[in-house]
């Protein structure tokens, strides 16, 4: 049973990945709307016909503007926990949408995808990643917004084939950005988001002879480079011995490549 994972935008103006397993497929967050999300399913030969849910990792804008009009026009059932949604409900009344809530660390199923849900700090009600599985042992795994690596994290993405993780930033392009200390702090801080050289030494931590493929996600604009997170990512690996690891880009105006097992 093959995974497939494709990332159809990832950035502080919206995040959402396609996995599936060829019978099953879900959305990781639905930070675009209805007719973008359609449209970048379409440009990675996909349709909405492949998706059968939607898991929401926060309630961040960026990963949640098209939860409404995607149950509405697909009526595709929206999972999320309870505290996400009570965020969601403060501030636009999404909890009147017909959620199914699921526990951080408690595995459910859609179809034959078998998902669960961690932890993660960030400046969210109550984030989570995701590692999304099949019967016969493939797993991928995807944290697009966290703070710190912690050994939950590390420990729910060691085993997996593909991993969507954040790069968000290089440390001294924020340091030296023009941006309030407040913004500076936010972004370097426990609950923010993760660095190029955070990303790069998580992966090398769970990099293992299963492991085939690293996407970089949620690259700040104004504070990171391309270049600079892929060279940060592979420079890391291949020291470590784990050159076999291919690394790719993810972007926020247009899909990454598809990998499939």
């Amino acid at each position: 049973m093959a995974l497939h994972l494709c990332v159809l935008g990832s950035g502080s103006s919206g995040n959402c990945t396609f996995i599936g397993s060829g019978t099953t497929g879900v959305l990781i967050d639905a930070g675009f709307s209805g007719k973008e999300t359609v449209r970048r399913l379409e440009e990675a030969g996909l349709t909405m016909q492949a998706v059968h849910a939607v898991c929401i990792s926060h309630e961040h804008a960026d990963h949640t503007a098209g939860i409404g009009v995607l149950h509405r026009r697909f009526n595709l059932p929206l999972y999320a926990n309870s505290g996400t949604i009570e965020a969601l409900a403060s501030n636009d009344g999404s909890l009147n949408l017909p959620w199914r809530v699921f526990t951080n660390g408690t595995p459910f199923r859609v179809g034959d995808l078998c998902i669960e849900p961690f932890s993660v700090p960030h400046d969210a009600y109550d984030p989570v990643g995701f590692v999304v599985g099949t019967k016969d042992g493939g797993r991928v795994g995807i944290v697009t917004d966290m703070g710190i690596s912690t050994a939950l994290i590390r420990e729910r993405l060691r085993g997996c084939r593909a991993v969507v993780i954040e790069a968000n930033h290089d440390e001294e392009l924020v340091k030296n950005a023009d941006r309030p200390w407040s913004l500076k702090q936010r972004i370097l801080g426990r609950q923010g988001h993760l660095s190029n050289a955070g990303a790069a030494a998580t992966v090398v931590d769970i990099a293992g002879p299963g492991l085939q493929h690293v996407y970089l996600a949620h690259l700040s604009k104004d504070c990171n480079r391309g270049e600079l997170a892929l060279r940060t990512a592979r420079k890391a690996l291949d020291k470590a011995g784990h050159s076999h690891v291919k690394v790719s880009l993810t972007f926020p105006d247009k899909t990454s490549e598809v990998w499939k097992e």
